[in-house]
This record gives structure tokens, sequence and C-alpha cells, in this order.
């Protein structure tokens, strides 16, 4: 039953349609998860008691998503490892390494989260006053990194559930869940700030307890299913062979995104110098960025996910077809949803803030970022394609060089001479391209070398 109705042969035609409908439930978790954030925001601009208190609530959770993203990127690259592990194996059909990897994947992603949430809890305040940000601020942004990181573990549970479930090519259960778990989470919001008078903690209280429904249900399904993929709580042990393949593959992305996210926070350093109104349209524009983004950064799962299970079933034809699909599939929804949310993006920040110059600092952002961002998706599938194909800290070093140490140099060059909102923004479509440049070339090289050696065997 379970096989019929929600897993995906990945390994025979028609290809496009079912990369089509794997992607589809996964943007559409993608952007049920962006509606948690995006709740926090609305709640707090439109619900708090004054229009201060709401503005510096924007402030505050702004000023902490690219350092929760620093804490958080190690544990989700890991699951990036988990996820073509497992495709591998099951596109295989390695029944026992299914089993152990699975088993070794939900071990890793509990000691992980304890180990990156208690030090994310201690050094928030600390790193919060290195990024500038502003003094009125602080105490709350402090606030809801704490309350965040104290249910690190279970949030992380959903993403290594999901990431086990996508890899035997079933994006539709966690869909779902996530549905339920999102209207848990604007009726929490609405509660706690309408009826309790809280403000930034109230919305992270609701986010961790729907994200801990989520990981509930997603576990229950892998308790629940009677294939290779079934948890069985008694079995939970390390595979160190597993395990060691899975952090080889993983920690490269987690490493690359623990950089990017070290990027993004000296570019919200350099937001923040601009006070606490630039910060609060910042941060507008970057949530409705994000939906743009879970979309595209969806297309790169899949690619992920097919790949892994095609190179696992020895179905090496099909790696190049599909590569190019993702690149017109990412770029058709890179350019649709960019251009639509820029064009109506005065509308669309309203429903964060009624305040006009909030929303006019958004517009500078977006007028940048979203009419490039298919750059971006372009830049996360080929890379998405190559971490398939297990190779892990090649498109780690292209990343790291081409986007982050680009963005830093920007930074203190270019920015340094030209002040401007504008100019700091540049520096995310110029390092896309050339990032993305760099993988192209890599991705063609690995698969001509890949093709001769099966030649020469």
């Amino acid at each position: 039953m379970d096989k019929k109705r929600y897993e995906i042969d990945m390994c025979s035609d028609p290809l496009l349609p079912k990369l089509l409908l794997f992607s589809l439930p996964l943007i559409l978790s993608g952007i049920l998860q962006l509606l948690f954030n995006a709740a926090d925001m609305v709640v707090i601009g439109r619900f708090a008691e004054t229009e201060e208190l709401a503005e510096q609530g924007l402030a505050a959770i702004g000023a902490t998503s690219a350092m929760i993203n620093f804490f958080i990127t190690v544990i989700m690259g890991v699951s990036v490892g988990c996820n073509v592990i497992v495709a591998r194996y099951y596109g295989a059909k390695r029944d026992r390494e299914v089993h152990d990897a699975v088993h070794t994947s939900i071990l890793l992603c509990l000691a992980l989260g304890i180990c990156v949430a208690i030090p994310a809890i201690f050094l928030c305040k600390p790193i919060l006053i290195i990024m500038k940000t502003p003094a009125n601020v602080l105490d709350k942004a402090v606030l809801y990194v704490r309350i965040y990181f104290a249910g690190l573990p279970l949030i992380m549970l959903y993403n290594f559930g999901s990431a086990i479930l996508r890899a035997i090519g079933d994006t539709k259960r966690p869909l779902y869940y996530l549905t339920a778990a999102g209207v848990v989470n604007v009726l929490l919001n609405l509660f706690f700030v309408t009826k309790l008078g809280m403000n930034v903690e109230g919305v992270a209280l609701a986010t961790v307890i729907s994200q801990t429904i989520s990981a509930a249900l997603v576990l229950l399904t892998l308790m629940r299913s009677d294939a290779s993929y079934r948890l069985i709580l008694k079995d939970l042990k390390f595979n160190k062979r597993i395990a060691l393949t899975i952090l080889r593959i993983g920690l490269p992305a987690g490493v690359q995104g623990m950089v990017f996210s070290l990027s993004n926070m000296l570019i919200q350093s350099s937001v923040n110098s601009f006070g606490s109104t630039a910060m609060a349209g910042n941060t507008a524009a970057g949530n409705l960025e994000g939906f743009v983004y879970t979309s595209m950064n969806s297309i790169y799962q899949t690619s992920i996910s097919f790949t892994s299970q095609n190179l696992g079933g020895g179905q090496y034809k099909r790696l190049n077809r599909i590569l190019v699909y993702c690149l017109v599939i990412v770029s058709c929804v890179g350019l649709i949803l960019g251009y639509g949310f820029y064009f109506a993006g005065r509308e669309l920040l309203s429903l964060y803030t009624p305040v006009s110059t909030v929303i006019d600092y958004g517009m500078i952002r977006m007028r940048v970022i979203m009419t490039t961002y298919l750059l971006c998706g372009i830049m996360d599938v080929i890379c998405g394609s190559l971490r398939g194909l297990g190779y892990g800290i090649l498109p780690m070093i292209v990343s790291l060089l081409g986007a982050c140490g680009f963005r830093v140099l920007w930074i203190c060059t270019v920015f340094a001479s030209h002040h401007d909102l504008t100019v700091l923004y540049v520096s995310y479509p110029i390092s896309w391209a050339l990032t993305a440049s760099v993988h192209l070339t890599c991705f063609i090289i690995i698969r001509s070398i890949m093709e001769k050696k099966r030649k020469v065997a």
C-alpha cells in the first residue's frame, strides 16, 4: 500500500513527469515551512501592542536568521548525506544497508541537534553583539534564539525523517504533516501574541511546538512502514561505515552552509549599520525571497534524490538528462516567481508592516535579488547533481570560493568605498553566476571521467 500510494520509481521513464511529481510536493512543503516564519512576522508586525514593539520584533527576528542558519546548517548538511546514501542503497535494492542507514541517520540527527543547541544558547548574545545588533532589539533577539534552539533536536528530526522519505520517492506525506503543523503554528501565534500579550517569545514557542508535531508525524510514518526503511526503536545504533559515508558527503554541505551563513551574517551586520528601519525592511523582503528560494531549493533536493537513486541503480545514461530537466524547471520557477514577487513587492511587503519607510527599504533588496534569483537556483541544482554523484568536498570548495569568498571580498572593498544598500545586495547575483559556471564545468569533467571508466570496464 505504501509503495503504490507514495513512492516514485526514479530509475525508469518517463523522467520529466516524475521529476515534476516529486518536486511539486517539495515546493509546497518548503512554502509551508516558510509560512511558519511569515506567520511569526505578520503576527508581530500587525498585532504587537505598539508600532514600536512591532518594528523591534520584526528587526529582532530578522537579526537572528543568519545566526540561526549558521548553527543549523551543519545538521542540515548531514541530512543531505542521509538522503544521498539512503537513495543510493534503495535504488540498488540493498535492503540491509537501507535499514542501517535509516537508524544511523536518526541517531546522528539527535546527537548533532544536542551538540549544536547547547553552545548556540550560550553564545547567541555575544554573537549578536558582534553583528552590531541595535540595543533596542538585542534582548528580544536573544530570547527568540534561545527558545528556538531549545527545541532544535526535535525540529531536526523532521528534516532527517523527511530526507529519508525523499530518498525513497515520498514527498507527499511530509507535505500533509506540515499542513497540519502550519495550522497549529498560526493558531498558537495568534493566541500567544493577541491573547497572552507575548512578543517574540510567543512566536518562537509556536514555531517550536508546531515543528515538533510535524516531526512526530514523520517518525510515526517511518515506524509504521513495512518496507526496508522502517524505523525500529530497538534497532537504533550507529553503523560506523555508513555514518562515515553520510558524514563524508553531508559534512562538506554543512560546512559550506555555515560559511554561507557567515557571509550572510557579515551582510546582515552591514545592513544593521543602516538602523532598525532598514533591518525591518530587509527582514520582510528576505522572508518573501524565501518563498522563491525554497521553491528553487526543492528542485535542488530533486536533483540529489534522482541522481543518487539512478547512480545506485546503474542508470548512468539518465544522469545528464536529470540535470538538464532540473535546470529547465528551476529556471522557470525562478523567473516566474522572482519577477512575480518583485512586481507585487509593495503589496506583499505591506502584509508585514504598514510603515512606508520599511517598505521602501524592502523594495531596494527585492529590486536586486528577485530579478536575478534564477541564478541562485541554477547554482544549487548543479551543486545538487554533484552531491548526488557522491562528491561532497568539490562543490563545497567551489561554493566557498565562488560565493562566500567573493561576497566577503566585495564587502571589504566595493561596499566599503560605496556604503549603499544596492551596492551591498549586488554581491549576491554576481557570486551566483560565478559559482554556477564553475559547478557546471566540474560536472561536465566528472561525467566525462565516469563515461571513460565505464568504457574501459
